[in-house]
């Protein structure tokens, strides 16, 4: 009798333990599948099978959003599921990110949502938007002096130290005129987004990083392209300095002044499209 008992909990042991197994590999082969499946509509159609999917939306305290609602005018353009959805990730930002302030910078909630809303606007086409490579996100009153180069900043990435530095005046400046294609917050994010399509494999790093590959092979190819650009008076001179720079100021002038840009530089426009996945309402 005793015999007999142990041999079926042992059989009923090893059938939970098969069950387990089963599963597992069950759910891996699902997930590598779905992969493929994205894989292929991502080489096709140049975007994610999808962006959102939270089985929670994190919500934002009154005070924050208020913040959002009256000083930051993207979230307006927004349809209202899409709003949901963006203030999600603005508190899921906010959540994963310490900010620091530096020079008698107190950090509060304008300086919090401000700062996360310009990240989450870039990545609003992106799955993944949590800018992995930015740990820390450091805020100085004004200009400050930078240990990389020897001079005064007002804003630069550090992937070493995983830091997002910005000065909190300019910062500002930044949105006041938001027709002049000069917004410290937006060139800076877009260095840390850069870089980090350049290290992660998630879809949206690749379609971004390959998006900007094929930025790339279309000026090498387009030499009447690349002079006109110089000889426009559109881009900042600042934008010809390297391709990081270029890309950023780029994108400065994609979210401020995009049906210009459309009719100015259509290919050099849908290029920025797809590298960001932008599908709102004015661009």
């Amino acid at each position: 009798m005793i015999l007999i008992l142990v041999v079926e909990k042992y059989t009923l042991s090893s059938k939970i333990i098969l069950g387990i197994l089963f599963a597992v590999l069950a759910y891996l082969l699902l997930n590598y599948a779905m992969k493929m499946i994205e894989m292929g509509y991502v080489l096709k159609y140049k975007k994610p099978l999808y962006n959102h999917f939270y089985l929670r939306l994190r919500r934002l305290n009154k005070n924050q959003k208020s913040v959002l609602t009256h000083q930051f005018s993207f979230y307006k353009k927004l349809t209202s599921k899409e709003q949901k959805y963006f203030e999600h990730r603005v508190a899921s930002f906010i959540k994963d990110k310490d900010f620091i302030g530096r020079n008698g910078v107190v950090i509060n909630d304008e300086i919090k949502v401000r700062i996360a809303a310009t990240a989450v606007m870039l990545t609003f086409g992106f799955r993944d938007f949590y800018i992995g490579i930015i740990s820390k996100i450091v805020i100085y009153p004004s200009n400050f002096y930078s240990n990389i180069n020897k001079a005064y900043h007002k804003g630069e990435f550090n992937p070493k130290l995983k830091a997002l530095i910005l000065s909190w005046e300019d910062f500002v400046q930044g949105f006041d005129n938001e027709s002049d294609n000069l917004n410290l917050g937006i060139h800076e994010f877009t260095h840390a987004i850069h870089i980090n399509s350049m290290k992660e494999r998630d879809v949206s790093s690749i379609i971004f990083s390959d998006s900007f590959k094929e930025l790339s092979a279309l000026f090498s190819e387009n030499e009447s392209l690349r002079d006109e650009l110089k000889m426009s008076d559109y881009f900042r001179k600042y934008a010809f300095t390297n391709q990081f720079e270029f890309l950023a100021v780029t994108i400065e002038n994609f979210i401020e002044t995009p049906k210009e840009f459309r009719v100015q530089f259509p290919e050099v426009y849908g290029k920025i499209k797809q590298m960001l996945n932008f599908n709102v309402l004015g661009y």
